[in-house]
């Protein structure tokens, strides 16, 4: 059994995420930890992805602000035609333009058009993500992890975990000089690696206290995997 992490795959086509875990050997006795922002940006999406995961038992999804912002516009999905769209409030018309503006362009294209053949679906996918946890723990191979779309904004070390806000974790945009706990490394994603620095872009990023897993996917770069058996990074061979 191992162990493997990913995060920011932002429409990702699915073909290229099975064969990334097919490089990987990934099986029903693996586990995945997938650290949010699946949709937005590209193809279609991220909705294909998205239902594969919901019907595998062996993937764990955990809310990334481009969900959130997703789930701050289900009126769309829920309320809103084509006939009473006069309807929405100033704050409604805010929310979803920032979240069009924010890459969700090809999401939402996909879930109206899902709506009109399959709402059930739609209505699946919308409370899939209303259940995602906004982080986990893991402990492997006598090493304790913690799994957050963001990192911690607002650390401080004595602080519990369920004592950061829902915006502390998804929203975060740590420093590389930032440091978090010293026994539980922090794994996350939200930050592209390029963002600190070319030599990192497409790359996983470690420091002492922190692991950024996002590699800039919807910017041409290859999906990735931690393994958090031995902290191996695999990286989708083109």
């Amino acid at each position: 059994m191992a162990i493997y992490v990913t995060s920011d795959l932002h429409g990702l086509a699915l073909k290229d995420f099975k064969a990334l875990l097919k490089q990987v050997q990934f099986s029903d006795q693996d586990w995945l930890y997938i650290l949010g922002d699946v949709i937005d940006r590209q193809n279609d999406g991220g909705i294909e992805l998205l239902r594969w995961m919901m019907a595998q038992p062996n993937v764990q999804f955990i809310l990334g602000n481009h969900e959130d912002m997703l789930l701050g516009c289900q009126f769309v999905f829920t309320e809103i035609t084509d006939d009473n769209i006069d309807r929405l409030s100033q704050k409604e018309i805010d929310q979803l333009t920032n979240y069009i503006w924010n890459g969700g362009g090809p999401t939402f294209r996909s879930l109206r058009k899902l709506m009109k053949t399959n709402p059930e679906t739609v209505t699946d996918i919308l409370n899939y993500l209303k259940d995602a946890p906004l982080y986990e723990t893991v402990h492997v191979n006598n090493r304790d992890f913690l799994l957050v779309h963001g990192g911690l904004d607002n650390f401080t070390p004595k602080k519990k975990i369920s004592d950061y806000t829902r915006h502390d974790l998804i929203w975060a945009w740590p420093e590389l000089t930032d440091r978090y706990y010293d026994h539980i490394t922090t794994v996350f994603g939200h930050t592209p690696t390029m963002s600190y620095d070319a030599q990192y872009n497409g790359r996983i990023l470690k420091t002492e206290t922190w692991i950024n897993v996002d590699v800039g996917v919807p910017y041409g770069n290859a999906p990735a995997l931690l393994r958090l058996d031995d902290l191996e990074e695999i990286y989708l061979e083109q």
